[in-house]
């Protein structure tokens, strides 16, 4: 059975969500994270990264800068974090702790 909420309730649901995604920091309605990771690392988190994002047909931005990879989720373009965004990024911190663990 499906549950339908409103957009308000919707809306309280995506942030009690986001606040157990730690790390994570909210700037309008994207959601981002910085990880201080090696290349390959990097390289591997990525790869974990684009099969998720494909099967949820969503495109994070994934930049590398000196010894950290930057996340981005979300649209930025006024429309409001999606239940996919929020569970990409939840995906992305098990890929995290997967290629860290290693």
């Amino acid at each position: 059975m499906r549950v339908l909420f409103n957009s308000r309730a919707k809306h309280d649901y995506l942030s009690d969500a986001l606040t157990l995604l730690s790390g994570w920091t909210r700037e309008g309605e994207q959601i981002r994270r910085t990880l201080v990771i090696d290349d390959t690392q990097h390289a591997a988190l990525t790869e974990r990264v684009k099969v998720v994002a494909d099967a949820l047909h969503l495109r994070p931005e994934i930049s590398r800068r000196a010894d950290s990879t930057q996340i981005r989720v979300g649209h930025g373009s006024g429309e409001p974090l999606t239940e996919g965004e929020v569970l990409l990024a939840a995906r992305i911190e098990d890929a995290y702790r997967a290629v860290t663990e290693d």
